[in-house]
């Protein structure tokens, strides 16, 4: 028979006299009590002396596994009872809330709210019986409020004798009206209720009518549990499905947005190849491009290697190569009103423009975006501007401003782009002849004008009607940023002026330069050294002018109205012009300072003459442009664009920081030397 033991907080399990396992310290006493006990009434077995010597071994032997951080405490802090009481405040409940009072103009406290949180609220449709809106429905059903089994705390089914008393009158008293019983049962049916569907609506009467409240208990929606595994491969399969439907609808929009608008006869474009597919198309592209590159395969080899022997025996002049003449015919006719077009070449095909896009007015000026150089905008004749992108199929305009409020009152001259907004807007800015200049942004789905500055002239204001002083507004005509501050730049008017400007500032300018006697034509800053400009104007001078200084330093009369200036990429003291007699003029300062080392017609005087002119970047390249619409590409001669050698003694020098240091020399000649104080008087001291 297996001992019972009476064990607290531990387990022990007997197989006959052994045992399996103790698990705390108070068992172990127990079972050396027994032991012990046993040991007095009967001769101990030796087995069961070997297994409480085992016992005790392991119970010495046992350790106690505790963690590093863990705290020692003494025998006396261990047996120290800790109350803990629990609280129904809420730790993270806000004290001291105030809110402002807007009618007294102080800050008063809130009342501190409830400590309960709330798990479920769950509301029941039972009623208590005794409540109003239980005895309406109990009305509302056809029977009697107030009738309910009433017993007596002294017995069951035991009446009082006024009970029954009161029961034998009611029961005569039914007895005798029977007739009158049946016609008030027959009274007393149920109450019959509206119907809610067909009713006559009361809203024209003088009152309003009542609100009325209605509960309804709604069957709840199905639901399902469902089981997935997430793994990469789904996640992956899931974003490339969603990927490819953004695709799908990309593609559609794009078609969509394709749509072919009426246009003049003349506009109309010849359908023949409708049935082209896309490939064909490519294919034809390609041919066309070889058959250009084998007919104009000398010019290639000139543009890229050709040098002019002849300018190491002159080298105070140089020399300008022809090479392509880029044109397109239904084009070359335009005149400036109502009609024009933008064209985009490309010199892997010199006869036919990539890009072709008709406008209803005449195009004056184009500027590419030179951080996206998909992106084009335009000034019309008419006052208006638009954007272009070329990636796209359409010909139509991405952003256009608006032909009866939002746009110029007169010629656009010139556009430039600008520096992006701080959020990331692509913007520029525009001059025109109604005497304003604009800064135009591109929103998600319109085009943002706002007024930079308005082209007051500096004379006094003139008397206008009604006695009322009216000033004078200059007409822009060209505008130019600088290259290092993009919130300054300089806008050129048709009375002549250069005005220095702010963006940030649109009251008042930063500096007047008295520059021409006829419109300004172009203005063009130094690239190498950003404090010197240079203009040119239909008075047939260009003139070089130094920041913070009133005077040019370099003026040339060039005989004609000049058209277009500009300063070479390559060189700070090269620069070329363009005049209406249909000559190109190169400069080199550092060469010759008083007139041109290259002096070359480009057209016929009597039928053409020549309006832009534009360097290449990174090739000795320069294209010209006419008032017939054609653009004519030369090269310069290696007179044209000497670069400084560096010194062959001392540090090494960059080729950038060359240049400045020529042109610097250049300018230490020809500025006002700094005007000298007069030193004072020494006392004469007489003689002995």
């Amino acid at each position: 028979m297996t001992p019972e033991l009476p064990i607290i907080g531990s387990l022990v399990s007997f197989e006959g006299d052994a045992f399996d396992y103790v698990a705390t310290k108070s068992g172990s006493k127990l079972l050396r009590q027994k032991a012990s006990m046993a040991r007095l009434h009967s001769r101990p077995d030796p087995s069961e002396v070997m297994i409480q010597d085992e016992f005790d071994s392991w119970i010495r032997a046992k350790q106690l596994l505790r963690p590093d951080y863990q705290v020692e405490l003494t025998d006396e802090e261990l047996q120290e009872e800790i109350t803990r009481v629990l609280t129904t405040m809420n730790p993270q409940l806000p004290k001291n809330i105030v809110e402002f009072n807007f009618k007294e103009g102080v800050f008063v406290s809130v009342v501190q709210t409830s400590h309960s949180v709330v798990l479920l609220d769950v509301e029941g449709t039972a009623l208590h019986k005794e409540s109003e809106e239980a005895k309406q429905q109990v009305m509302a059903e056809g029977g009697e409020v107030g009738v309910a089994d009433k017993e007596k705390d002294g017995g069951e089914g035991e009446a009082t004798e006024a009970e029954t008393q009161a029961e034998e009158a009611e029961d005569d008293e039914a007895g005798r009206h029977d007739s009158a019983g049946d016609v008030q049962t027959l009274s007393a049916g149920p109450k019959k209720l509206t119907n809610q569907f067909n009713f006559c609506e009361r809203a024209t009467l003088t009152y309003n009518n009542p609100f009325r409240d209605l509960g309804t208990q709604t069957i709840p929606p199905p639901r399902a549990t469902f089981t997935e595994q997430v793994m990469q491969f789904t996640i992956y399969d899931a974003y490339q499905e969603d990927f490819d439907a953004q695709q799908k609808e990309k593609e559609k929009e794009k078609k969509d947005k394709v749509v072919l608008t009426k246009k003049d006869e003349v506009k109309k474009k010849d359908d023949k190849g409708g049935n082209v597919t896309t490939r064909m198309l490519l294919a034809m592209k390609t041919i066309e491009r070889m058959i250009n590159q084998n007919s104009y395969d000398e010019i290639a080899q000139d543009y890229r290697y050709w040098e002019d022997p002849s300018d190491e025996y002159r080298e105070d002049e140089g020399t300008l190569l022809p090479l392509w003449k880029f044109v397109y015919e239904k084009t070359k006719k335009n005149n400036q009103h109502p009609e024009g077009a933008v064209c985009l070449f490309t010199l892997k095909n010199p006869s036919f423009p990539e890009y072709i896009c008709t406008t209803d007015s005449g195009v004056v000026c184009v500027d590419i975006h030179p951080k996206y150089p998909y992106l084009m905008v335009i000034g019309k004749y008419d006052g208006n501007v638009a954007v272009y992108d070329v990636h796209l199929p359409t010909r139509e305009p991405q952003y256009e401003s608006n032909s009866v409020s939002n746009k110029h009152g007169g010629i656009v001259w010139e556009v430039r782009w600008g520096p992006d907004m701080p959020d990331g807007e692509i913007n520029f800015f525009s001059v025109s002849g109604d005497g304003h200049v604009y800064n135009w942004i591109l929103m998600q789905n319109e085009l943002s004008q706002t007024v930079v500055i308005p082209l007051f002239l500096s004379s006094e204001p003139i008397p206008g009607p009604d006695g009322t002083l009216i000033s004078l507004t200059g007409c822009g005509s060209a505008i130019a940023f600088h290259p290092l501050d993009p919130q300054i730049f300089l806008v050129g008017i048709e009375e002549g002026y250069i005005y220095k400007c702010s963006t940030a500032y649109s009251s008042m300018y930063l500096a007047t330069y008295k520059a021409h006697h006829m419109p300004v034509s172009r203005i063009d800053y130094n690239s190498f050294y950003p404090d010197i400009f240079v203009s040119c104007s239909t008075d047939w001078r260009i003139k070089i002018w130094e920041d913070k200084r009133s005077d040019p330093l370099f003026v040339f009369d060039l005989g004609a109205p000049v058209g277009d200036v500009g300063w070479s990429p390559f060189s700070s003291t090269v620069f070329g012009a363009v005049t209406s007699d249909g000559k190109l003029h190169i400069f080199d300062l550092n060469i010759n300072k008083y007139k041109a080392i290259c002096i070359q017609n480009i057209v016929s005087k009597r039928r053409n003459k020549l309006t832009r002119l534009a360097f290449n970047y990174k090739l000795p390249i320069v294209i010209v442009g006419d008032d017939r619409g054609c653009a004519t590409c030369l090269k310069l001669s290696p007179n044209l664009r000497k670069k400084v050698r560096p010194p062959k003694k001392g540090p090494p020098v960059e080729p950038r920081q060359l240049e400045i240091m020529k042109l610097e020399k250049l300018l230490a000649l020809v500025r006002e030397p700094p005007v000298l104080t007069k030193p004072p008087d020494l006392p004469i001291v007489p003689e002995k």
